[in-house]
């Protein structure tokens, strides 16, 4: 009988089920989710009898986020070692497969659920998660916070006067003139997606417009934070085909 590898014997692997990963060393926010299947790069060594509630450092491939996972988590899981292999996808291949982005956004949607800060699979997703996990299932990854996607994409001029230039499937950002904190789908027409807090939001996901005409608290709050918008032409390790 093959026994499986301890950690400690290889530096990546890849996930056999959802497992959180959490924003500090200690402490219960979270900073993203890891669906299985993920590939996490270990950035020190797991103990082999870690005391309760010992988190691990790592990074996870697909975005390059930096979390913290229990490391009886990880202890617990079948480990696969292996190397992640990002794919090489065209600007016109993503566009391509935005209708299954939005499509996933749509399910979600339907789905019931609840804003998460830090969600990002279903049922409960943070705004930034949403998109993430949207391009995701279609196999395209773009970075984790809605700062990081913001400067990751083509920009796209627009203004709650003008959106004649976003598609659907673009994203729409939100925050302070110093920084993005928060983004949507752009579905057409200025109506856009999100996953949005009670806060200042609908404590779920729903659909809101940039239409000066929608008068609504919550479309009306993040018209007044709009920052601009982007469109994703490439992956996340920034390898893409002319």
């Amino acid at each position: 009988m093959t026994s499986t590898p301890s950690p400690e014997t290889f530096s990546t692997w890849r996930l056999t089920r959802n497992t959180p990963g959490y924003a500090q060393r200690h402490g219960p926010e979270l900073g993203t989710q890891a669906s299985a299947g993920r590939w996490v790069l270990l950035l020190e060594a797991v103990p082999p009898n870690p005391a309760p509630g010992a988190r691990q450092q790592v990074r996870l491939a697909e975005d390059g986020y930096p979390c913290f996972m229990d490391c009886q988590d990880l202890l617990g899981q079948q480990l696969q070692p292996g190397r992640y292999q990002p794919l090489l996808l065209s600007a016109s291949t993503i566009q391509g497969r935005l209708g299954e982005v939005l499509g996933f956004a749509h399910q979600a949607m339907a789905t019931e659920n609840r804003y998460l800060l830090g969600g990002t699979h279903s049922p409960d997703y943070d705004c930034s998660g949403l998109v993430q996990a949207a391009f995701a299932n279609v196999g395209v990854w773009i970075p984790r916070d809605a700062y990081q996607q913001e400067r990751f994409c083509q920009p796209v001029v627009v203004s709650a006067d003008d959106f004649s230039l976003l598609r659907p499937g673009d994203l729409v950002f939100f925050g302070t003139p110093e920084r993005c904190t928060h983004v949507g789908l752009h579905l057409g027409q200025g109506r856009y997606m999100h996953s949005s807090s009670s806060t200042h939001g609908h404590g779920h996901i729903a659909v809101d417009s940039l239409h000066q005409q929608d008068i609504s608290p919550v479309a009306s709050h993040y018209r007044r934070h709009l920052r601009g918008a982007g469109r994703v032409v490439r992956c996340h390790d920034g390898a893409t085909l002319p």
